[in-house]
């Protein structure tokens, strides 16, 4: 059986990560053969060509191109796949001529987040309208996706992402981690995440000041970089700074979450609605607990009271209050990281998730 996986790029991200996860995953499967193409040349995950993959970058240049589809037409004629899988809302829109002209079944994977209200005017949503009667199944990584875009139940399929525990074999030591930010606190929290406008910041470091404030014991970090790390880094106050860092984009980020207390993920609701979060599965994959904004798929990764807590969204005074009860008790601290390392296992391992999708493969063929 061939699979045709389509996709924009593969920049550094979620949805990103999630298709290396089952290039991964579906190597032990020798009867599916898959194929990729990206419609860049935005390729940040190298690994992709260690995975014996055959890639096809076909390039939109300029963007509106119409020749890209003819391009896919003729690879798909002589590819011939049995399946045509979309990763992303542009790239099912770009799969549809090959897919009807060819009649060739279009999986569409294009929902990773759950916003809320929802309306034409959003490119994604738009996109998963127009191109849903020509869809045969439409994935979501999450349960609230699947709401938030209004998908008919008949089409409607959840797929939780699935995490590759050989992530986590080869770590840094906390020592060398510690000694190179300069981590002298025996606590530390942290948030891994891109510094705009879906990621909410503001509100961690607030709960961060807030905490700080109280205590003394604790280093926060805030991994990642983006458009508006510059304007965060100016909130917080000279007497923090050494206990508040931020490190940049990191390439080793499970070493550096693996020396957390504890995992933070603060959404901004009113513009993005989490799917399920890479960095949610990694604080979980690690053993930690997490306290992170409700909504989204997020209520479905994290079990309030069990392996975290959630709070309402833009509120720094809710967060700073569950972060410091987690710190100030070693054995519910403990307890959560147990009970996130079972729930990853258990709801969001590489095998599940592979073999969800090679099951949706051979239904639909």
């Amino acid at each position: 059986m061939k699979i045709l996986i389509l996709i924009e790029s593969l920049t550094s991200g979620g949805r990103e990560r999630r298709l290396i996860e089952l290039l991964k995953g579906s190597k032990e499967y020798k009867d599916i053969e898959l194929g990729l193409v990206v419609f860049s040349n935005r390729i940040h995950y190298k690994e992709v060509y260690d995975l014996g993959v055959p890639i096809t970058i076909l390039e939109r240049v300029p963007k509106k191109n119409p020749m890209v589809f003819y391009r896919l037409y003729k690879l798909c004629k002589s590819w011939k796949p049995d399946l045509l899988h979309s990763w992303g809302s542009m790239s099912t829109i770009l799969g549809i001529p090959s897919s009807k002209l060819l009649g060739i079944p279009l999986i569409n994977g294009s929902i990773v987040d759950a916003p809320e209200n929802l309306n034409l005017f959003n490119k994604d949503y738009f996109r998963t309208k127009l191109a849903s009667p020509f869809s045969k199944v439409i994935v979501g990584n999450s349960l609230a996706g699947l709401k938030a875009y209004n998908i008919p139940s008949k089409k409607a399929l959840c797929i939780y992402n699935g995490f590759d525990l050989n992530r986590i074999s080869k770590l840094n030591s906390e020592a060398n981690i510690r000694q190179e930010f300069n981590i002298m606190t025996p606590k530390i929290v942290g948030m891994v995440g891109n510094f705009s406008e879906r990621k909410d910041f503001k509100t961690y470091i607030k709960a961060a000041m807030i905490v700080l404030n109280r205590r003394e014991d604790v280093t926060f970090l805030a991994i990642g970089g983006g458009p508006d790390l510059e304007e965060c880094r100016k909130m917080v106050p000279k007497k923090h700074v050494g206990r508040f860092i931020f490190t940049g984009l990191q390439t080793d980020v499970e070493s550096i979450v693996a020396t957390f207390t504890l995992g933070v993920l603060s959404t901004n609701m009113q513009v993005h609605g989490e799917g399920i979060s890479n960095a949610i599965l990694e604080y979980m994959a690690l053993g930690k607990a997490t306290v992170a904004t409700t909504g989204g798929g997020t209520n479905e990764a994290v079990e309030d009271g069990k392996t975290g807590f959630l709070v309402a969204p833009a509120s720094p005074e809710a967060m700073a209050d569950k972060i410091s009860q987690i710190l100030g008790d070693e054995q519910l601290c403990q307890d959560m990281g147990v009970a996130a390392r079972n729930r990853m296992e258990n709801m969001f391992g590489l095998k599940k998730m592979t073999s969800s999708y090679i099951q949706l493969y051979k239904e639909n063929v």
